[in-house]
């Protein structure tokens, strides 16, 4: 059996540099209120639903697209690449980058972390 998608650009956050370079754009596709909770500075927020319509809004460049463990993001990198931008996604999502000790922000007013 053939596979339908075509297979989607990851990293492990092992293969995301730390600190982040000036040249790579974060897209999270979480839902406003894992945002809230927690996100990593500077990261464009667009939820995954809102993706298609706010498009315009993904800087051009390369992405590392985010979520909670990976599955929307894998979702989002493949309607991204397939519109000719440059993504990845980060197999494990927020879950992982929290676990390797990477620094989150919160809009929440209480200590950053990942819901």
């Amino acid at each position: 059996m053939r596979d339908v998608m075509p297979e989607i650009p990851s990293v492990t956050i092992d293969g995301v540099p730390d600190p982040l370079p000036d040249d790579l754009t974060v897209l999270d596709v979480r839902e406003p209120v894992e945002w809230e909770y927690g996100h990593i500075d500077g990261a464009v927020h667009i939820p995954l639903m809102q993706l298609v319509e706010r498009v315009q809004e993904v800087p051009t460049g390369r992405t590392l697209v985010v979520c909670k463990v990976g599955g929307r993001s894998a979702q989002a990198v493949a309607y991204l690449n397939q519109h000719g931008h440059e993504a990845f996604n980060l197999h494990g999502g927020m879950v992982d980058w929290a676990d390797a000790g990477r620094p989150l922000v919160s809009e929440s007013g209480h200590s950053p972390h990942v819901v």
